[in-house]
């Protein structure tokens, strides 16, 4: 039985009555073509005449939008706005794969394509395989999926 009569409700941090959600990943590119081809790799639905465009969104199944802005596009507002010195490191993206041979597929798949491979497929102690690539920008993307029992 909970004890939550006795302590009340957890108060949020935030303003009363305000609960914010993720709503959005926001990937700034130095190539919009080549980040858009990466997810689309991925499985990432993008319309093909976004490719030249300075921002880009794209709603996953799941509601959460993830958008795409060129590092112009951001200068835009923001003049004093540089790269970082690397693009890994800082955020990384992570896609379930539905197998652990699915996560080697796509993971050779990717570097066949030309992608820099960070960490080849292995099987972790935490109990999935998992791989990691970099997109065109350096950003790190995490392919994984529970390993086979």
């Amino acid at each position: 039985m909970s004890v939550s009569y006795k302590t009340g409700r957890r108060r949020s941090p935030y303003v009363s009555g305000m609960t914010p959600q993720l709503d959005a990943i926001g990937i700034v590119t130095s190539d919009m073509a080549a980040s858009l081809a990466f997810y689309r790799r991925l499985g990432i639905d993008i319309p093909a005449d976004s490719d030249a465009q300075p921002h880009v969104e794209a709603t996953l199944p799941n509601g959460l939008r993830v958008l795409w802005d060129t590092e112009e596009t951001l200068r835009s507002f923001d003049p004093a706005w540089q790269p970082p010195a690397t693009g890994a490191g800082r955020v990384g993206l992570a896609f379930l794969c539905g197998s652990p041979r699915e996560v080697d597929e796509v993971y050779e798949a990717l570097v066949g394509a030309g992608y820099r491979g960070h960490l080849k497929p292995w099987d972790a102690v935490w109990g999935q395989r998992y791989a990691t690539v970099a997109d065109p920008d350096g950003g790190e993307v995490s392919l994984f999926a529970a390993s086979a029992a």
